[in-house]
Parts: C-alpha cells; sequence; structure tokens
C-alpha cells in the first residue's frame, strides 16, 4: 500500500480555479466579437487585459512551485497544466487582435460554432479544477472535453473547406484562416489541459 503527504496548503487549487475562471471570461470576449454591432477595438482592449491577468495567475503557480517543499502533485505536472491553460488564453487573444489588425470585416458563420465549442469547453475545465483538490469524478470531464475537442476538429475542416472554396478572395482566405488556426489551437489546449488532469488522477489514484 503506497502512503501520500498530502500538504494542507489549498493555494494551488484555488490558483488553477482562477486560471480556468480567465479562460470562460476570454472565452465569452470572444463570442461577443462575432456580434455584428461588436465595439472591436473594446473588446480587443479588454482580451488584452484578461490575457495580462491570466499570464499574472500563471506566474503566480510557477512562483509556488519554486518556493512550495511539498506539492499537491507532481511539480511536472504543474508545470504543464499551468503551461496549457495559459495557452489556451493566449491563442483566444491571437484570434482577437487578428481580427482588429487584419481589419476583418464578416465572420464566416462557421466561426459562431467554434467560438461555442471554446465556451462549452472552459466552463467544463472551470468547474472540473475544484475537483483537483480530491481528484474524484472527473473522469466525465476529460471524456466530454475530448468529444468537443472531436467536434472542434470536424467544424475546423468545414470552415478550412468552405474558405477555398472559392467563395472567398485569396486575402481574405489568408486573414481568415489565420483566425480559424487560432481557434483551433485554443480548442487543442483545453484538451491539452483535460489530458493533463486524467494523467494527475491516474497517478494520484
Amino acid at each position: 500500500m503506497r502512503f501520500r503527504i498530502r500538504p494542507v496548503e489549498t493555494t494551488f487549487y484555488k490558483l488553477f480555479s482562477e486560471a480556468a475562471e480567465h479562460l470562460v471570461h476570454g472565452s465569452n470576449l470572444l463570442a461577443l466579437m462575432l456580434h455584428t454591432d461588436a465595439d472591436r477595438k473594446d473588446i480587443g482592449d479588454q482580451m488584452r487585459e484578461a490575457e495580462h491577468e491570466a499570464d499574472e495567475t500563471t506566474h503566480k503557480i510557477v512562483r509556488r512551485v519554486n518556493s512550495t517543499f511539498i506539492t499537491p502533485f507532481d511539480r511536472e505536472d504543474i508545470y504543464r497544466l499551468a503551461g496549457s491553460l495559459d495557452d489556451v488564453m493566449d491563442y483566444m487573444e491571437e484570434a482577437v487582435d487578428l481580427i482588429n489588425l487584419y481589419g476583418i470585416g464578416e465572420l464566416p458563420f462557421e466561426l459562431a460554432a467554434q467560438v461555442e465549442v471554446l465556451q462549452r469547453a472552459t466552463q467544463l475545465t472551470a468547474d472540473a479544477m475544484p475537483g483537483l483538490r480530491t481528484m474524484k469524478n472527473l473522469e466525465e470531464y476529460w471524456i466530454e472535453i475530448n468529444r468537443l475537442e472531436n467536434q472542434g476538429d470536424r467544424i475546423y475542416r468545414r470552415i478550412l473547406a468552405d474558405l477555398f472554396s472559392g467563395n472567398y478572395k485569396t486575402i481574405e482566405v489568408l486573414k481568415l484562416k489565420d483566425v480559424v488556426v487560432s481557434l483551433e489551437h485554443a480548442i487543442d489546449s483545453l484538451e491539452s489541459v483535460a489530458n493533463t488532469v486524467e494523467q494527475i488522477a491516474v497517478k494520484e489514484s
């Protein structure tokens, strides 16, 4: 029988929940970008601020790891989980920034489906983070995230097929493809978060 010394210190759990809540906020800002009457510059400013706040949470996690003798689970897993959470926000911020930098007008209808996947996956991730404390009842989370990632892949391929259908000018294809790829990377990073949670749960079981 294995015995584990579990530290009472709960800061890591709070910080991971905080990081995930940043992602929920970011995905909601992304959704606002799709509105025809959206103030995209203002949303871009809000997203940039949200990304800075997410970065600060990531830095807090790293500093905490470096100053804590006994961590709740392996240090490598903490770094990996924090990094994947941070990647999600970076890619979402990138998508918003590209829309503004490129001066993109109308966005493809299917882009809304990509953002909906992100909203659902970020909320599931935020709901799951408190479960790191006990490592219980997390299996449904990573299974659902995997399903959403597969759904995101299908949406991504449909958007690419539409972009290359001849209905768009070449320059529009290049601009929109960059945005769509950033959103796909954000969804992939959410799956990386779920995979890391699964690996941690297996180790701790």
